[in-house]
């Protein structure tokens, strides 16, 4: 059973769904998961942030009010209190968060080459005002509270799906028109039927987002052996989905890209290229998640560098040993540097 989730009105649950949301207030139901439509980060590799961190670094009081605040501009209030009220069942009267422990052994578990994948995930200690439900856009993924304590299933279920619509976005965007015929036609899904303004289950990136938890999902993430729309063929009764799925993944590896590239120095400092002439700014992070420095691009015949002096936005010589370091816009995707003493 999935811990009790509060639902703005209007929307329909689902118990087919594993994905349980803080959304509408069923004992024991589930709900549906939705994706992020706003500015987010993207990153090579899976990178989270628990609670605490999310909280500390990435959340400021503006007026009486908690503002979530990322890199890139995105911008949402959070509710603070169960009795507000947006919350149509305050629970047990505290938001639980997901744990970061448990996000990470999803993650290990996941079968799916996701070395073309990026995503900065964010454990949230209270759900956005503008939606109470998880979401997930191009690289970036926001994990929302509960209002009773979440199971480890309900867990991983739900960040599984929330990773599918990151790897759809990265593998299959939707601008790949000959890309999404061919899954249409192996899913048997018409545009008249199955389109963005559908009802939630019949949405092309959700049934995208099933059929990835379902496939290469682990074991706590498919304990229930359901997807969302129970209209359709179960994701492992499709001929050809697998592979086509994966297959995304390897013809990304053999096209060619202007991945970021790093060169070390002794003294730690690092400068940073990639191909192209676009301009963005260049996050650098430690190992915990924690933004050191923010750079601005240079542009030559060669590409886009970046350079950093291996010191904090405070002026302070950062002592860690690795560093990652991704562009705001995300082409280029991210590296990881080991920096010498």
């Amino acid at each position: 059973m999935s811990p009790t989730r509060t639902m703005p009105s209007g929307r329909r649950a689902s118990t087919a769904l594993v994905l349980a949301l803080l959304a509408t207030a069923l004992s024991g139901g589930r709900s549906t998961a939705s994706e992020l439509r706003a500015s987010a980060m993207s990153a090579s590799g899976i990178l989270v942030h628990d609670a605490t961190e999310t909280l500390r670094d990435y959340c400021r009081t503006e007026s009486g009010k908690l503002y979530l605040e990322l890199p890139g501009g995105s911008r949402w209030e959070l509710i603070t209190s169960t009795t507000d009220a947006a919350v149509t069942n305050p629970g047990d009267g505290a938001f639980h968060a997901f744990d970061r422990a448990e996000v990470n052994a999803a993650l290990a578990e996941v079968r799916y080459p996701l070395h073309q994948v990026s995503a900065e995930v964010f454990i949230l200690p209270y759900p956005r005002r503008l939606s109470l439900e998880s979401a997930a856009g191009p690289g970036l993924i926001l994990l929302s509270p509960g209002v009773r304590p979440l199971s480890r299933e309900h867990q991983h279920s739900e960040f599984v799906h929330e990773l599918g619509h990151v790897v759809q976005y990265t593998l299959l965007p939707d601008a790949d028109a000959e890309g999404w015929s061919a899954y249409a036609r192996l899913r048997g899904i018409d545009d008249a039927r199955f389109n963005a303004s559908a009802a939630h289950a019949n949405r092309p990136h959700e049934i995208w987002a099933e059929d990835f938890r379902a496939l290469f999902g682990g074991p706590s993430a498919n304990t229930n052996g359901t997807i969302e729309n129970a209209a359709i063929s179960y994701p492992t009764q499709v001929q050809g989905l697998d592979s086509f799925m994966q297959g995304l993944a390897a013809g990304a590896s053999s096209r060619p890209a202007s991945r970021l590239t790093a060169s070390t120095f002794a003294w730690g400092a690092l400068s940073f290229a990639r191909g192209g002439s676009a301009r963005s700014l260049l996050d650098v992070y430690d190992a915990s998640g924690r933004r050191l420095a923010a750079l601005e691009p240079a542009v030559n015949a060669n590409g886009v560098s970046w350079r950093w002096d291996g010191r904090d936005a405070g002026g302070q010589l950062v002592r860690g040993t690795v560093v990652f370091a991704r562009p705001r816009d995300g082409q280029g995707g991210t590296v990881r540097v080991v920096r010498l003493p």
